[in-house]
Protein backbone atom coordinates (compact mmCIF):
# COMPACT_ATOMS: atom_id res chain seq x y z
CA UNK A 1 0.00 0.00 0.00
CA UNK A 2 3.01 2.47 0.32
CA UNK A 3 5.02 1.73 -2.97
CA UNK A 4 5.17 5.71 -3.34
CA UNK A 5 5.78 6.33 0.08
CA UNK A 6 8.22 9.58 -0.24
CA UNK A 7 7.27 10.64 -3.83
CA UNK A 8 6.27 13.65 -4.70
CA UNK A 9 3.54 13.74 -7.95
CA UNK A 10 1.92 16.69 -10.12
CA UNK A 11 -0.96 15.47 -12.35
CA UNK A 12 -2.32 18.28 -14.63
CA UNK A 13 -6.30 18.16 -15.70
CA UNK A 14 -6.35 16.35 -12.03
CA UNK A 15 -9.55 17.80 -10.88
CA UNK A 16 -11.41 14.89 -12.48
CA UNK A 17 -11.91 11.95 -15.01
CA UNK A 18 -8.51 10.29 -15.37
CA UNK A 19 -7.10 12.95 -13.56
CA UNK A 20 -8.48 12.46 -10.12
CA UNK A 21 -8.37 8.57 -10.38
CA UNK A 22 -4.59 8.61 -11.00
CA UNK A 23 -4.58 11.48 -7.56
CA UNK A 24 -6.76 8.93 -5.82
CA UNK A 25 -4.05 6.03 -6.55
CA UNK A 26 -1.32 7.69 -5.82
CA UNK A 27 -2.39 8.94 -2.56
CA UNK A 28 -3.69 5.62 -1.85
CA UNK A 29 0.29 4.35 -2.46
CA UNK A 30 1.32 6.85 -0.03
CA UNK A 31 2.56 9.74 -2.61
CA UNK A 32 2.06 13.65 -2.08
CA UNK A 33 0.17 14.65 -5.10
CA UNK A 34 0.28 18.21 -6.66
CA UNK A 35 -2.86 18.51 -8.52
CA UNK A 36 -2.98 21.26 -10.98
CA UNK A 37 -6.00 22.16 -12.85
CA UNK A 38 -7.68 25.50 -14.27
CA UNK A 39 -10.99 24.61 -12.09
CA UNK A 40 -10.20 26.13 -8.66
CA UNK A 41 -13.56 24.89 -6.91
CA UNK A 42 -13.16 21.66 -8.19
CA UNK A 43 -9.70 21.66 -6.69
CA UNK A 44 -10.69 22.99 -3.61
CA UNK A 45 -13.32 20.41 -3.46
CA UNK A 46 -10.97 17.69 -4.20
CA UNK A 47 -8.27 18.63 -1.86
CA UNK A 48 -10.55 19.18 1.30
CA UNK A 49 -11.73 15.60 0.45
CA UNK A 50 -8.19 13.61 0.10
CA UNK A 51 -6.33 15.50 3.15
CA UNK A 52 -2.95 16.97 3.33
CA UNK A 53 -1.48 14.56 1.01
CA UNK A 54 -3.49 16.63 -1.82
CA UNK A 55 -1.79 19.89 -2.56
CA UNK A 56 -3.78 21.81 -5.06
CA UNK A 57 -2.14 24.37 -7.73
CA UNK A 58 -4.70 26.36 -9.95
CA UNK A 59 -3.09 26.96 -13.30
CA UNK A 60 -4.25 27.43 -16.68
CA UNK A 61 -1.83 25.52 -18.97
CA UNK A 62 -3.02 27.27 -22.02
CA UNK A 63 -1.33 30.44 -20.23
CA UNK A 64 2.01 30.24 -21.80
CA UNK A 65 3.23 32.13 -18.78
CA UNK A 66 1.73 29.84 -16.11
CA UNK A 67 2.90 27.03 -18.07
CA UNK A 68 6.30 27.83 -18.01
CA UNK A 69 6.05 28.33 -14.44
CA UNK A 70 4.87 24.66 -13.34
CA UNK A 71 7.64 23.92 -12.03
CA UNK A 72 9.13 26.62 -10.10
CA UNK A 73 4.99 26.75 -8.52
CA UNK A 74 5.38 22.73 -7.84
CA UNK A 75 9.08 23.15 -6.38
CA UNK A 76 7.62 26.13 -4.22
CA UNK A 77 5.03 23.77 -2.40
CA UNK A 78 6.83 20.61 -2.16
CA UNK A 79 10.22 20.97 -2.72
CA UNK A 80 11.07 17.65 -5.19
CA UNK A 81 9.50 16.42 -8.09
CA UNK A 82 9.28 12.11 -8.88
CA UNK A 83 6.27 11.68 -11.24
CA UNK A 84 4.96 14.03 -13.79
CA UNK A 85 1.27 12.66 -15.02
CA UNK A 86 1.05 14.84 -17.91
CA UNK A 87 -3.31 14.40 -18.48
CA UNK A 88 -4.47 17.59 -19.19
CA UNK A 89 -6.37 17.38 -22.79
CA UNK A 90 -9.69 17.59 -24.63
CA UNK A 91 -11.69 16.34 -26.98
CA UNK A 92 -13.39 17.26 -30.22
CA UNK A 93 -14.94 14.65 -32.23
CA UNK A 94 -17.11 14.66 -35.78
CA UNK A 95 -16.46 15.74 -39.33
CA UNK A 96 -13.71 18.04 -39.82
CA UNK A 97 -16.09 20.21 -41.83
CA UNK A 98 -18.09 20.98 -39.13
CA UNK A 99 -14.96 21.79 -36.59
CA UNK A 100 -14.52 25.50 -35.16
CA UNK A 101 -11.44 26.80 -35.98
CA UNK A 102 -10.49 27.97 -32.44
CA UNK A 103 -11.31 24.71 -30.77
CA UNK A 104 -8.70 22.92 -33.17
CA UNK A 105 -6.30 25.60 -31.90
CA UNK A 106 -7.13 24.98 -28.20
CA UNK A 107 -7.23 21.18 -28.29
CA UNK A 108 -4.26 20.76 -30.34
CA UNK A 109 -2.28 22.97 -28.08
CA UNK A 110 -3.30 21.46 -24.65
CA UNK A 111 -3.14 17.67 -26.30
CA UNK A 112 0.53 18.20 -27.68
CA UNK A 113 2.10 21.69 -27.33
CA UNK A 114 1.06 21.98 -23.04
CA UNK A 115 2.21 18.18 -22.75
CA UNK A 116 5.51 19.08 -24.66
CA UNK A 117 6.41 22.13 -22.62
CA UNK A 118 5.30 20.68 -19.33
CA UNK A 119 7.63 17.53 -19.89
CA UNK A 120 10.44 19.86 -20.76
CA UNK A 121 10.00 22.13 -18.12
CA UNK A 122 10.57 19.48 -15.68
CA UNK A 123 12.93 16.90 -17.00
CA UNK A 124 16.30 19.35 -15.83
CA UNK A 125 15.10 18.93 -12.08
CA UNK A 126 14.80 15.30 -12.85
CA UNK A 127 18.30 14.60 -14.97
CA UNK A 128 19.37 16.42 -11.63
CA UNK A 129 18.07 13.87 -9.38
CA UNK A 130 18.73 11.01 -11.53
CA UNK A 131 15.49 9.78 -11.14
CA UNK A 132 11.65 10.39 -12.62
CA UNK A 133 8.55 9.25 -13.89
CA UNK A 134 6.60 10.93 -16.65
CA UNK A 135 3.39 9.34 -17.51
CA UNK A 136 1.55 10.77 -20.64
CA UNK A 137 -2.52 10.21 -21.20
CA UNK A 138 -2.81 9.08 -24.66
CA UNK A 139 -5.43 7.08 -26.56
CA UNK A 140 -5.86 4.24 -28.30
CA UNK A 141 -6.88 6.87 -30.92
CA UNK A 142 -2.92 7.02 -30.87
CA UNK A 143 -2.62 3.93 -32.31
CA UNK A 144 -5.47 3.06 -34.98
CA UNK A 145 -6.72 6.40 -36.65
CA UNK A 146 -10.26 6.80 -35.80
CA UNK A 147 -12.47 8.37 -38.49
CA UNK A 148 -14.74 10.71 -36.61
CA UNK A 149 -11.90 11.88 -34.51
CA UNK A 150 -9.71 13.74 -37.44
CA UNK A 151 -8.02 16.75 -35.04
CA UNK A 152 -8.01 14.57 -31.87
CA UNK A 153 -6.85 11.27 -33.13
CA UNK A 154 -3.84 12.97 -35.00
CA UNK A 155 -3.33 14.74 -31.48
CA UNK A 156 -2.63 11.54 -29.58
CA UNK A 157 -0.92 9.93 -32.47
CA UNK A 158 1.55 12.53 -31.85
CA UNK A 159 1.98 12.11 -28.37
CA UNK A 160 2.57 8.25 -29.11
CA UNK A 161 5.59 9.25 -31.22
CA UNK A 162 7.13 12.51 -28.71
CA UNK A 163 7.03 9.56 -25.83
CA UNK A 164 8.75 7.24 -27.20
CA UNK A 165 11.36 9.63 -28.38
CA UNK A 166 11.34 10.84 -25.36
CA UNK A 167 12.46 7.31 -23.37
CA UNK A 168 15.12 7.29 -25.35
CA UNK A 169 16.62 10.59 -24.63
CA UNK A 170 16.20 10.24 -20.86
CA UNK A 171 16.47 6.79 -20.27
CA UNK A 172 20.02 7.28 -19.27
CA UNK A 173 18.97 10.04 -16.80
CA UNK A 174 17.27 7.46 -15.05
CA UNK A 175 14.08 8.92 -15.60
CA UNK A 176 11.17 6.35 -17.25
CA UNK A 177 8.37 7.84 -19.80
CA UNK A 178 5.55 5.62 -20.75
CA UNK A 179 1.79 6.33 -22.44
CA UNK A 180 -1.49 5.15 -20.47
CA UNK A 181 -4.09 4.70 -24.06
CA UNK A 182 -7.37 4.37 -23.00
CA UNK A 183 -10.19 3.05 -25.31
CA UNK A 184 -13.38 5.32 -24.15
CA UNK A 185 -13.72 6.19 -20.29
CA UNK A 186 -16.70 7.39 -18.82
CA UNK A 187 -15.67 11.26 -18.17
CA UNK A 188 -16.51 14.54 -19.26
CA UNK A 189 -14.67 14.42 -22.77
CA UNK A 190 -17.48 12.00 -23.68
CA UNK A 191 -19.84 15.27 -23.76
CA UNK A 192 -18.52 15.89 -26.83
CA UNK A 193 -18.77 12.13 -28.48
CA UNK A 194 -21.15 11.96 -31.57
CA UNK A 195 -24.48 11.38 -29.86
CA UNK A 196 -25.03 8.02 -31.48
CA UNK A 197 -21.75 6.84 -30.85
CA UNK A 198 -22.20 7.57 -27.52
CA UNK A 199 -25.46 5.65 -27.21
CA UNK A 200 -24.09 2.82 -28.95
CA UNK A 201 -20.75 2.46 -26.88
CA UNK A 202 -22.97 2.69 -23.55
CA UNK A 203 -25.65 -0.14 -24.62
CA UNK A 204 -22.83 -2.15 -25.74
CA UNK A 205 -20.69 -1.73 -22.27
CA UNK A 206 -17.39 -0.49 -24.21
CA UNK A 207 -16.70 2.07 -22.02
CA UNK A 208 -14.32 1.97 -19.01
CA UNK A 209 -14.04 3.71 -15.69
CA UNK A 210 -11.32 6.05 -15.17
CA UNK A 211 -10.19 3.71 -12.05
CA UNK A 212 -9.44 1.31 -14.75
CA UNK A 213 -6.71 4.06 -15.94
CA UNK A 214 -5.46 4.52 -12.80
CA UNK A 215 -4.67 0.77 -12.25
CA UNK A 216 -2.66 1.00 -15.42
CA UNK A 217 -0.73 3.74 -14.35
CA UNK A 218 -0.37 2.59 -10.69
CA UNK A 219 1.80 -1.08 -12.81
CA UNK A 220 3.63 1.68 -14.49
CA UNK A 221 4.95 3.51 -11.61
CA UNK A 222 5.54 0.49 -9.40
CA UNK A 223 7.62 -1.56 -11.72
CA UNK A 224 11.63 -2.29 -10.86
CA UNK A 225 13.47 0.75 -12.00
CA UNK A 226 15.38 -1.48 -14.44
CA UNK A 227 11.63 -1.94 -15.98
CA UNK A 228 10.46 0.70 -18.17
CA UNK A 229 6.59 -0.02 -19.54
CA UNK A 230 6.41 2.38 -22.42
CA UNK A 231 2.98 1.67 -24.01
CA UNK A 232 -0.22 0.29 -22.08
CA UNK A 233 -3.48 -0.09 -23.87
CA UNK A 234 -6.22 -0.05 -21.70
CA UNK A 235 -9.71 -0.97 -23.65
CA UNK A 236 -12.98 -1.87 -22.83
CA UNK A 237 -13.72 -5.78 -23.37
CA UNK A 238 -16.56 -4.89 -25.52
CA UNK A 239 -15.09 -1.96 -27.51
CA UNK A 240 -14.66 -2.89 -31.38
CA UNK A 241 -12.41 -0.94 -33.53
Amino acid sequence: MNELKGKVAAITGAASGIGMASTEAMIAAGATVVLVDRDEKALKSACERLGTQAIPLALDLLDTDACAGLLDRVLSKVGQLDILHANAGTYIGGDLADANLDAIDRMLNLNVNVVIKNVRTVIPHMIERGTGDIVVTSSVAGHAPVPWEPVYSPSKWAMHCFVQTMRRQLLKSGIRVGSVSPGPVISALLADWPEENLRKAKEAGALIEPKEVADAIMFMLTRPRNVTIRDIVVLPSAFDI
